[in-house]
This record gives structure tokens, sequence and C-alpha cells, in this order.
């Protein structure tokens, strides 16, 4: 038993120096391989020279390009003034006329003009449709494509506002206020109620001021 120990003794010492001659061999040639780069190092800067670092002059100078500014409490305060503008409830029964349907002209406005966009004198060059809008949403909706349609200098438009079919009790809920809208434009010049190829009841064509004519007033 003695013997066997002191055999396991000796191979375990043998083993425990093996191990230890290969970390040191290692670590020797870690060494000899950083002084290697060292030496690799000191070559290239002898080669090259002093050097400092530049400071950049040569960039351009490129302007990053900001987003167009949104005009939002402009806007808003157009849609307040828009909504103060058009009532609801301004009188136009006056200015209505009952010929062979509805119809309005503007004081100054010869009485045949109404008659005459009505039998399509003047070609329909754009249109709007305000189906299913509330009533605030069809109110900026109209005057923005009024005012975008007269900007364009075009002259005949129709605005279709339905016939209410979908409506609570089926009652036109836009058909009054669309006309007592249009008669507070000042690009409004006459509207008439469209033929039935045109939209019948559910519609009107409107017949818009020259610019320069609005621009005079």
């Amino acid at each position: 038993m003695k013997a066997n120990g002191l055999e396991q003794l000796a191979t375990l010492r043998e083993r425990m120096r093996r191990d230890q001659a290969q970390r040191d061999a290692q670590a020797e040639q870690a060494r000899e391989q950083a002084a290697r780069e060292a030496a690799e190092g000191s070559v290239f800067a002898a080669a090259v020279g002093p050097v400092r670092a530049l400071h950049r002059h040569d960039r351009a100078h490129v302007p990053r390009e900001r987003p167009e500014p949104q005009p939002r409490q402009r806007e808003a305060d157009e849609r307040q003034a828009m909504r103060a503008a058009l009532s609801d409830e301004v009188d136009v029964e006056s200015l209505l006329l009952t010929d062979d349907g509805l119809s309005f002209r503007r004081p100054g406005i010869g009485p045949d003009v109404p008659a005459r966009l009505r039998r399509g004198h003047w070609a329909l060059q754009a249109e709007v449709d305000l189906h299913g809008l509330t009533r605030e949403a069809a109110r900026e909706a109209l005057v923005a494509f009024v005012r975008e349609a007269h900007r364009r200098g075009q002259r005949c438009v129709r605005v279709v506002h339905g016939k209410g079919h979908g409506s609570p009790g089926r009652l036109p809920v836009l058909k009054d206020k669309v006309q007592r809208w249009l008669a507070q434009r000042s690009e409004v010049i006459a509207f008439v109620q469209a033929s039935g190829a045109q939209g019948g009841a559910g519609a009107l064509l409107v017949l818009l001021a020259p610019r320069a004519m609005t621009a005079r007033r």
C-alpha cells in the first residue's frame, strides 16, 4: 500500500511539472508575440515619422431640410371664422326664385342666368360630394371646394348634398344648409337645382364669379 502511494505521488508531481512547463511555454510565446508587434509598430512609426491629427475643415456644410411649418393655428382660426361667417340660420327665402325649380341669383345678376345655368350654358368643371358628412365637415368641405374652384378660375361646379334618403326621417339634412352656405359665399353668383340627369333634388349647379369680379368687391 505504501509503495503504491509513493508511485501515485510521483505521477502527480510529474503531471504538475508538465502542466507548469506548458503554461510557461504559452506565456513565453505570448511575450514573444507582443515583442514582435511592438517592434513592427516601432518600425512603422519610424518610417512614417511624427504625425498629428488634422482638424477637418474640408467638409461641406449641407443644411438639413426642415419640414414645412404647418400653420395649424391659422387653419384653426380660419375654420372658426368660417363657422362664424356661414350661418345656418340666415334667411335666403327672399333670394330663392320659384320659376321652374329652385334657383338663386345675386342682385345685379340677370334673371336669365339661372335658366341658362340649368340648360348647361356653362360646362361643368368640378364637383364635390357631401354625402355622409356631418354638418361641420360638410361646411368645411364646401368652403374649401368653392374657394379652390374659384382660385382655379372655374365657373360652373356641382355640389351634391343628397336627397336625405339615408337620414333620420328621410329628410334632406344638408340641402337647406348648403343653400344658405352658398348664398353667403361671395364667389357664388347663382345656383339652381340640378336636372334629373345631373342629380335632381340631390344636387345644385353653382355659377362662380370670375376671379377679377370677386377681386373688385
